[in-house]
């Protein structure tokens, strides 16, 4: 097989399970770079894949249709009215009933109720629609089954430091494309906010807000919200991929940062907050972070990597 980045995926991976026998039955020493350099083609065949066979016709459609609309602006601005769903859209309240009403039927939306004030104060409970976990998926490529079977294969060969590597890698090319957007901003609010549609242009469906504590007017940062993640299922058995992602957020914001929540561990939003004062214990520093990303950097003959 000489180019397996343009191989079916399931003989990619037969591929690579050959390769790494051999490479055991050759050497102890298991070559770090080319896995990395295999499970990156498995990864990337198996995103083009679904891309072009991945989904059925029907799931095509709905994405496509007013219902995938509907489902899509609720996966981005969260648990939302009816009446600011169909304004969003141009919809019709006769339109936006009946989306919604299949939307639930099918058990792609839920409803849940918030406390309504007025002038007259507390009035009936609002009713809004969210986001199910099987409307995410309806939403999402389905890129798990063969990049999980890729980095199970790279932490079984190489052992789990070997998935957060190949993780930071990932990141590096994240920061490389976020770095200008981010770094043309001086302000705290600004990147972040400029961070939130990188990652929404990428695909995660981001926004950010300035973090107010109790009683306080003055902000104790800004807080990043993912609401969609479209490696979470992979996530949820490799963590690695969430360590790195706010590894790099760190280093791109220079400012601690501290994950909150994760879809990946079952939170309806990932949800990163960013501080803007001296450090606490459990937040990720640019310099802790940094340090991270240099301790598994090495030069060309093995070693630490040059100061």
């Amino acid at each position: 097989m000489n180019d397996p980045a343009r191989a079916d995926v399931r003989d990619m991976l037969d591929w690579l399970h050959e390769q790494g026998r051999r490479r055991a039955e050759a050497a102890p020493e298991f070559d770090i770079e080319e896995t990395l350099r295999i499970v990156r083609a498995v990864a990337q065949a198996d995103s083009t894949a679904a891309r072009e066979q991945g989904k059925p016709d029907a799931a095509i459609d709905f994405i496509r249709s007013s219902r995938g609309q509907v489902a899509r602006l609720i996966l981005e601005l969260g648990p939302s009215t009816a009446a600011t769903l169909g304004s969003r859209l141009g919809l019709t309240p006769a339109k936006i009933r009946r989306d919604l009403n299949e939307l639930i039927a099918e058990g792609m939306v839920a409803i849940h109720t918030t406390p309504s004030y007025g002038n007259r104060g507390r009035g009936r409970p609002a009713k809004v629609f969210a986001i199910t976990d099987a409307g995410r998926s309806a939403l999402v490529h389905p890129y798990d089954a063969a990049t999980a079977s890729a980095l199970r294969f790279l932490a079984e060969n190489a052992g789990p430091e070997a998935v957060s590597e190949f993780a930071r890698r990932q990141m590096a090319d994240l920061e490389r494309r976020y770095t200008g957007a981010v770094s043309a901003y001086e302000s705290l609010s600004d990147r972040v906010r400029a961070l939130a549609e990188a990652l929404s242009a990428d695909g995660y469906t981001a926004s950010a807000r300035p973090t107010l504590p109790s009683g306080q007017q003055d902000s104790s940062g800004e807080q990043l919200c993912q609401h969609h993640c479209p490696v979470a299922h992979v996530a949820a058995e490799f963590p690695q991929l969430c360590e790195a992602e706010t590894e790099a957020f760190a280093r791109l914001l220079g400012t601690p940062v501290r994950r909150l929540a994760t879809i990946a561990h079952g939170d309806g939003i990932c949800t990163t907050h960013v501080t803007n004062s001296a450090p606490t214990e459990g937040e990720v520093t640019p310099q802790s972070a940094a340090e991270r990303d240099a301790a598994h950097i090495t030069d060309e003959s093995g070693g630490p990597a040059a100061p």
